[in-house]
């Protein structure tokens, strides 16, 4: 099975680099991923900060879970 290239912590702080301003062409190929996958993790984690992680199930885990059923 593949393992993900990035964690929680990594996600908020890419989703938090768009809301500050910069474009999300750049910050995707800053961090060599597409847009598709940036899109995907919007609505997953878009206004989280990283204490409201550590709370919640993963993000990560929880699209996992949602290919296998």
């Amino acid at each position: 099975m593949r393992k993900t290239r990035f964690t929680e912590f990594p996600i908020v702080k890419i989703l938090k680099a768009s809301e500050g301003g910069r474009a999300v062409t750049g910050i995707c190929r800053e961090h060599g991923m597409s847009r598709a996958t940036f899109y995907k993790w919007k609505p997953k984690c878009g206004g989280m900060e990283a204490s409201d992680i550590r709370r919640s199930p993963s993000p990560v885990a929880c699209a996992y879970e949602e290919r296998r059923m």
